[in-house]
């Protein structure tokens, strides 16, 4: 991943309803959810749903398709496991991290 396209998308994910839009699709799953239900369950009004899902979308973070006269939007996996990837890859000085502790920050390590 480049990263000019790392920068778009943690600048996306960087807002509060971005944000939650972004993991409410990531547990939605693959079929996705209508942009009505997302803006509804995030609790902002339709018109600025639009607007943040637009920008979710621009970054690569989210598909769109159309269903009957709805737009349907699901979080994009390969993009989400490319940015993780692309934060993770220097992760433990390039040696393959084992369990969660050999992950975590250098206070936890000590205490594992």
């Amino acid at each position: 991943m480049e990263a000019d396209h790392v920068i778009r998308a943690l600048a996306a994910l960087a807002q509060e309803h971005r944000l939650a839009a972004f993991r409410l699709l990531v547990e939605a799953g693959p079929d996705g959810l209508p942009a009505g239900a997302i803006a509804e369950r995030v609790g902002v009004p339709p018109s600025s749903m639009s607007f943040h899902l637009a920008q979710l979308a621009n970054a690569g973070l989210v598909t769109q398709r159309r269903a009957s006269r709805s737009i349907i939007y699901a979080a994009d996996y390969a993009a989400m496991t490319g940015l993780m990837g692309y934060l993770t890859e220097n992760c433990c000085g390039g040696v393959p991290c084992d369990n969660a502790a050999a992950c975590g920050p250098a206070t936890n390590r000590k205490n594992a």
